[in-house]
């Protein structure tokens, strides 16, 4: 018998994929291509957890991750705020 849930499983990564993408930027010295981006993505450490548990970690953090699927998108809208 499978359960089904109302609080369905996220991604989550560890730590903040932003954080990493913000680091690598700096230790580069210059803007992370696309390649890169999705490179650092996809070697992550990231797990499932209850979209409810990500909302709490998000919370206590103080700011939102990245979406794993829009990383590209949502890393070039977060840069320009994260940089200046």
């Amino acid at each position: 018998m499978t359960e089904v849930s109302d609080d369905p499983l996220c991604l989550v990564f560890i730590p903040a994929l932003v954080t990493v993408l913000y680091a690598a930027e700096k230790h580069k010295g210059a803007l992370l291509t696309e390649k890169e981006v999705i490179d650092i993505r996809d070697n992550a450490t990231c797990m499932k957890v209850p979209f409810s548990v990500a909302l709490e970690g998000e919370q206590k953090r103080g700011y939102p991750d990245i979406a794993a699927e829009n990383c590209w998108e949502e890393w070039q809208s977060l840069r320009t705020e994260l940089l200046n």
